[in-house]
């Protein structure tokens, strides 16, 4: 009887979720099946995953803090931006409100070691504050250097805070070396904190992550770009290694629009007032047009997937893309497809071994699809690719934090610079062009005479892609 009452109450809680995910419009059809399949496949389990990872959900308190920071941080009109209607600058401007401006400087820099060196030269030139913000911060070489460059900005009285998420930093927030930074009168911040058994139904949905590598020094030079606070072994993951990664240091205009991200996420962890934040200062002449994109699960749902989509579509001879986890939507799938079939030359460069087995997997069932429609692809064989570019005709860069899948498109905040340089984009290529000679091509016999097994196995992570 017992058993009949438990198989009656999970059909009725099996029917309810199903109800729930039907009624939802801000996923797409492709994932309510594969939300439904989980929940058929895997009963219990299934229900399990959808209550703690189903839907974005964020607390109440976190959501009205956002919001009211984003009307302090100025709309679109405030700026005195350019706008191009129907171009990738205009949706990225309709994101948070910061326009494509003039007069910035880029510097692209050789690698993590000189990442490194020149971000702490920043720091210790400081005079009037340092802002850092970091997805992953670790206690090596990098880390530690960073945080001790840190402490003695703190001490001759730069204004130092500093931001790391929560669970991607856990082990440094724990650790001696954040202590020493609290002790010199830093302010710190972990980012999205972990909620206790109390506040599990309360709190923020357990994976939503600030994913972004931000650091700002005196309003007038930012690094933007892909490396986290750690050494290019990155311990945790040492047998990857080298971490691949690729950074810009900024000077310009859209040094104020990332301080006013950081300034965002700073003031959603803590009380305080924007105005605690000083403003950029500087000329708008000369230099190139850039804006600061802030994506996260704040904003609309799908917002990401369509700024990709619509770069690509703003391709008229060449668009690369390097990422190290690639595992599209469709809409983001079906514009590489189209721009590649257009007779656009399509690159794609992925790293040949990745940390995420379910992620390579997932990556690899669209290949057949993309090398049909005339893209091209390489698998990045120095390493862990980790570097996120995008470069359009030469032209355009899109660099930042964001990856091409699932969880940068809807679930991680994450930050990114998009620019129009012929200069600074031709550096990128170059980079991109360097990552393809340590590349395997990768052609359409090869994926042909992948075993049936094999993809069966990742047409079946592909599928539950948009749910994890």
């Amino acid at each position: 009887m017992i058993a009949f009452l438990l198989l009656v109450l999970h059909l009725m809680a099996t029917c309810l979720v199903v109800l729930r995910i039907m009624l939802r419009d801000d996923i797409s059809p492709t994932t309510r099946v594969a939300w439904v399949l989980l929940l058929l496949l895997l009963p219990i389990t299934g229900l399990l995953v959808y209550f703690f990872f189903g839907e974005v959900r964020l607390s109440k308190r976190f959501l009205e803090r956002v919001h009211h920071l984003e009307k302090m941080i100025g709309q679109p009109e405030d700026f005195p931006g350019v706008q191009e209607p129907g171009t990738a600058f205009a949706y990225a401007t309709s994101i948070n409100g910061f326009p494509a401006l003039p007069g910035n400087r880029a510097e692209l820099l050789s690698g993590g070691e000189e990442a490194r060196q020149r971000l702490i030269s920043d720091i210790e030139g400081a005079r009037d504050h340092v802002y850092i913000l970091y997805y992953i911060w670790l206690s090596d070489h990098t880390g530690v250097s960073t945080a001790q460059a840190v402490i003695r900005a703190a001490r001759r009285g730069v204004r130092c805070r500093i931001m790391a998420d929560a669970l991607g930093s856990r082990a440094f927030i724990r650790s001696e070396h954040w202590q020493a930074m609290r002790d010199a009168g830093v302010e710190l911040v972990a980012a999205l904190p972990l909620p206790t058994p109390l506040t599990l139904l309360t709190a923020n949905r357990l994976d939503l992550r600030n994913h972004r590598k931000i650091t700002i020094v005196d309003a007038q030079t930012c690094y933007c770009g892909s490396q986290n606070c750690a050494d290019a072994a990155f311990l945790p993951k040492a047998r990857f290694a080298p971490w691949v990664d690729i950074m810009l240091r900024l000077e310009g205009p859209v040094v104020g629009q990332m301080q006013a991200l950081f300034a965002q996420g700073w003031f959603t962890e803590r009380h305080g007032a924007l105005t605690d934040f000083p403003e950029f200062e500087g000329d708008l002449e000369g230099g190139f047009y850039a804006q600061v994109v802030g994506t996260g699960p704040t904003v609309e749902h799908g917002t990401t997937a369509q700024l990709f989509s619509k770069l690509i579509s703003q391709a008229r001879q060449e668009l690369i893309i390097s990422t190290p986890y690639f595992v599209p939507d469709e809409t983001v799938a079906s514009a590489l497809c189209g721009a590649a079939a257009s007779g656009i030359a399509v690159t794609l460069v992925l790293p040949r071994r990745n940390d995420s087995r379910f992620v390579a997997l997932a990556s690899r069932s669209h290949y057949k699809r993309l090398l049909a429609a005339g893209a091209k692809i390489y698998e990045f064989e120095g390493g862990l690719l980790h570097a996120k570019t995008l470069t359009i005709d030469g032209q355009v860069t899109f660099l930042g934090s964001s990856n091409m899948d699932v969880r940068s498109f809807d679930l991680n905040f994450e930050n990114d610079v998009l620019l129009r340089d012929p200069v600074i984009t031709g550096q990128v290529r170059q980079r991109q062009m360097a990552y393809i000679a340590e590349s395997v091509p990768i052609d359409e016999a090869s994926v042909r005479a992948w075993s049936g097994a094999r993809r069966i196995v990742q047409n079946a992570c592909a599928t539950i892609s948009p749910i994890l």
